[in-house]
């Protein structure tokens, strides 16, 4: 459950619903329900359907949206109501976000939410925000689990219990994912400024809510309310991935269609904020963090046509490196990092941007550098060059997005906020037609001082004021909109082991170098792909300090015939994404694209990675964010108390890569890189003879393998290799205890090391003993310590197993109120030695059996795991093989070997267990 406070930037985040439609055709199945009306648009000549997307409506209001896609096997169900936090009134703040956590509290019929959604595999949770609530799952496509979802969506649309027991349980879930929001500055100073921007609109209000409202809310107010927004003409239903539709039109008639038309009307929402007339400014004083610079402007409504430039300004000042931000700050050294968004919501929105600053620097030259940059368009005007590269990145990312089912089915919930799913189409279509000349008049009525909040306040002799807010009609926005024709249908893939194994070509490259080429159809013909490096010794890779992630960072920033930039735009038009990422004598990449470009994005590929150019402005830069991201983390719970616990019977001599540095250690590791260091690390230990390479959809072997041999086929490591041991260590046990004042949210962190890895007998029984422990949704630690007493807005435990030697890790942890903490401890130990002592019950070990398999079985659906887990595999010497080995072994396992494994392994007497926050008022 979330509040869907968001701070970066989503191509997505503007989609709109209501409708402009009229009836073509009507059914009536037997038993005489009138049955579900296909809608059309006038625009399309009646034709049913926009893009692939066709919509229905019930007799009672209900709209449904079904997005047929074959191309992986997974189904994603959204429910869309059109409530948020933009719906409440005086003293109902934290409402919509409220019923959202309550409606996972079941009904009559379905009273246990999370543990059906745990036996089914289902990845489940729900959202809330200004304009909207919505509930999602994503499994693996299975009929049976999509009826009984859709049968539990009808249910809990007017049966839910809002019961003031279930209430009084949950609060302190919800103050403690209050808590959680009030240790992020950013996250605050974001609220803050909202305040600060709002007079009068709800969008000033965070969508959590005002904690005396939601610790006094009156349950017959809540029900009053869940009453009024939760019914089938206030929602949305989308179902979107691989999926029988006229199945689907017959459940949807059977569990929805007998739900009363509601007899009342919704209360129009009329306030709005007049026009700023003047700046305005906040200043937010906690303990921790770095400090941040914020300044807000308000907009117009996601659906207006002057959005998709509001949308295009937000890249041009806060994309890196292009963005006028970045080279005002970041490249100035005035700030570690900067961005800017702006959510499309239904009412006028905001264009928020901000500058994070590290030690040292100064906030009121960043301050000074920030504000220019913004409000100097007029006079330094919007380049076409700027222009088109932010048009490419927006579309790429739209592109990207449209191409997941998954994405979309949840992405449309957005739009159905707005007024109308199709506003996702139009949007895309004004960005492509829009013309330099209104980009730079949205700049210039938008990006004024008298339309500004920060965290200070000037006076200004003559204010210049913005436009009028106004709203939008939505029906006279889309009566020329023309829709794209709709991608073809995408062949059905079977995601099981033995047909991943069947589809994958594997081979090695005259270097050593070994591929797996997994072709399959794919949605808009994507393509995921993953490559490891694995290189060097405990020897040769001692004592290189930050180096190592330093160079990993610095592989994109540009080649020798390649300026930064040059490389981020061409990704752009490769629609591509890579990311690198450096462990202990490994480099990653993982990066996606599209079919026509995989062999161009290969040889780009391979260009960062043979021949980076290590620009020293790139290095300096790199090291300011790393600095500032550190200084973060010293008074945050968790990586105070991950530094003390990854340090406590660590073996290793300082320089070995498996020792745990200290902040300080880590600090001055950072600061001593020299650009010299980082070019010899590359020389020294970088090639692809011991490296491997997957890549996952619509992939045309022979013309890549041609280009992996060219650019891979020679390229050797200068360095011996031996993959760095990590042997069992035997850790004392220990009780950790650390302050951090004024944190509102405190952490718990257990660990045990355990002498097996995933090849042992014992594997597949402690996997699930440890599903039904911690890390299900129908788990023990779950239950207890997050829904039965609510202490917990988050509570697992997870084995990070081990492929090689015997020696795996059991972890477990925690988030809480500091006042809570004995409560917590105690709960937490009961529930541990409950399971030691008196085992799992047969009807646990079923559910729970059933639901680890269908995870496993959605994990195997998505293209990017698929990747990572043939590059695995390749490393290992392994198949998917042995994963259907592993579910055969699940499928064999009794309850009593699971209780077994589970007392053989987890001894609390050995447990590592810390604690982290401020605990003086539970003293």
């Amino acid at each position: 459950m979330r509040s869907s406070q968001r701070f970066s930037r989503s191509v997505v985040s503007f989609l709109v619903a209501s409708a402009f439609c009229v009836p073509v055709w009507a059914a009536t199945p037997s038993g005489g329900q009138p049955g579900p009306r296909q809608v059309a648009t006038t625009a399309l000549s009646m034709h049913a359907d926009v893009e692939g997307i066709h919509e229905y409506r019930l007799p009672n209001g209900l709209q449904v949206l079904l997005i047929p896609d074959d191309a992986k096997p997974t189904t994603t169900v959204n429910m869309t109501y059109r409530v948020g936090s933009r719906h409440e009134s005086y003293g109902e703040t934290g409402m919509a976000h409220l019923l959202e956590h309550m409606l996972f509290k079941g009904t009559p019929r379905h009273p246990q939410v999370w543990a059906d959604f745990n036996k089914r595999g289902f990845s489940a949770n729900g959202s809330t925000w200004y304009d909207r609530t919505n509930y999602f799952a994503s499994f693996a496509a299975n009929e049976e689990n999509l009826r009984w979802y859709l049968a539990w969506q009808a249910d809990a649309m007017v049966n839910s219990f809002i019961a003031r027991k279930d209430l009084d349980s949950e609060m302190t879930v919800v103050r403690n994912e209050m808590e959680m929001g009030e240790n992020s500055p950013d996250r605050i100073l974001m609220d803050k400024t909202l305040a600060a921007m709002y007079q009068w609109h709800n969008y000033g209000k965070s969508t959590i809510g005002a904690r005396a409202d939601v610790e006094g809310v009156d349950i017959s107010h809540l029900q009053a309310f869940y009453k009024r927004y939760y019914q089938p003409d206030n929602a949305t239903l989308i179902v979107s991935g691989k999926f029988d539709e006229a199945k689907v039109l017959a459940w949807v008639q059977r569990y929805f269609g007998v739900l009363p038309k509601p007899k009342r009307a919704l209360p129009p929402l009329y306030t709005l904020d007049p026009v700023q007339d003047g700046e305005r400014s906040v200043t937010l004083r906690r303990v921790g963090g770095v400090p941040l610079l914020y300044a807000g402007y308000h907009v117009m409504p996601g659906a207006h046509r002057d959005f998709a430039a509001v949308e295009l300004l937000s890249i041009i000042l806060g994309d890196a490196p292009s963005g006028r931000l970045h080279k005002q700050l970041t490249e100035k050294q005035l700030a570690a990092s900067v961005f800017a968004f702006a959510p499309g919501l239904a009412d006028p929105g905001f264009l928020l941007m901000g500058a994070q600053l590290g030690s040292g620097q100064d906030a009121a030259a960043a301050k000074k550098a920030m504000l220019d940059a913004a409000e100097s368009i007029a006079r330094q005007p919007i380049t076409a060059e700027e222009l088109d590269r932010a048009k490419a990145k927006w579309l790429n990312a739209w592109e990207q997005g449209f191409s997941d089912p998954q994405h979309v089915g949840v992405a449309l919930s957005e739009a159905v906020a707005l007024g109308d799913w199709r506003l996702f189409f139009l949007t895309r279509d004004r960005v492509k037609a829009i013309a330099l000349s209104d980009v730079q008049r949205v700049a210039e009525h938008v990006l004024l001082a008298s339309n500004r909040t920060t965290g200070e306040y000037v006076p200004t002799a003559a204010p210049v004021r913005a436009d009028a807010p106004a709203r939008v009609n939505v029906s006279e926005a889309l009566k020329d909109f023309q829709p794209q024709r709709a991608q073809s249908k995408v062949a059905a893939f079977d995601a099981s082991p033995a047909n991943i194994d069947a589809s994958t070509e594997r081979f090695k490259l005259s270097s050593g170098m070994q591929v797996a080429l997994l072709s399959k159809p794919t949605r808009g013909e994507a393509v995921k792909g993953a490559l490891t490096l694995h290189f060097g010794n405990v020897q040769s890779l001692a004592n290189w300090g930050s180096v190592p992630g330093m160079m990993a960072a610095l592989l994109d920033k540009g080649t020798p015939t390649l300026s930064r930039q040059q490389v981020q735009d061409k990704l752009d038009a490769l629609q591509a994404e890579v990311a690198f990422s450096s462990g202990a004598g490994t480099l990653t990449a993982q990066f996606t694209t599209r079919r026509a470009h995989v062999n161009a994005v290969l040889e780009l590929l391979a260009d960062m990675l043979q021949q980076p150019a290590f620009p020293a402005d790139a290095l300096e830069e790199v090291r300011r964010q790393a600095l500032a991201g550190l200084d973060e983390q010293r008074k945050e719970p968790e990586a105070v108390l991950a530094e003390a616990m990854s340090r406590h019977g660590n073996p290793y001599p300082k320089g070995d890569v498996r020792y745990a540095e200290t902040f300080d250690e880590s600090e001055a590791d950072l600061k001593a890189v020299q650009l010299d260091r980082v070019r010899a690390y590359h020389q020294q230990f970088l090639g692809s003879e011991h490296g491997q390479l997957a890549l996952v959809g619509d992939v045309d072997r022979a013309s890549t393998q041609k280009v992996l041999e060219k650019r891979f086929g020679s390229w050797r490591s200068a360095a011996a290799y031996e993959r760095v041991p990590s042997p069992f260590v035997s850790v004392p046990p220990a009780q950790i205890q650390l302050i951090t004042p004024d944190k509102q949210n405190a952490t718990l962190s257990v660990v045990q090391p355990l002498a097996l890895n995933d090849q042992d007998p014992d594997y597949p029984a402690l996997m699930l003993a440890n599903h039904l422990l911690g890390s299900g949704g129908d788990s023990r630690l779950w239950n207890r310590i997050r829904e039965k007493e609510g202490l917990s807005y988050n509570v697992f435990s997870a084995v990070q197993w081990n492929p090689h030697e015997a020696h795996s890790v059991w972890s477990a942890g925690a988030i809480f109120a500091p006042q809570n903490k004995d409560r917590v401890l105690a709960a937490f130990k009961e529930e541990v030695q409950r399971a030691l002592e008196k085992g799992f019950t047969q009807a646990e070990f079923e559910a729970g059996r059933r639901g680890l398999l269908n995870f496993r079985r959605l994990g195997r659906a998505q293209d990017a795991r698929l990747a990572a887990g043939w590059v695995n595999n390749l490393f290992l010497d392994r198949t998917y093989a042995l994963s259907a080995q592993v579910d055969a072994a699940l499928e064999k396992l009794t309850l009593q070997q699971v209780n077994d494994a589970l007392r053989r392994y987890l001894k609390p007497d050995q447990f590592v267990m810390g604690v982290a926050g401020d605990f003086k008022a539970s003293k």
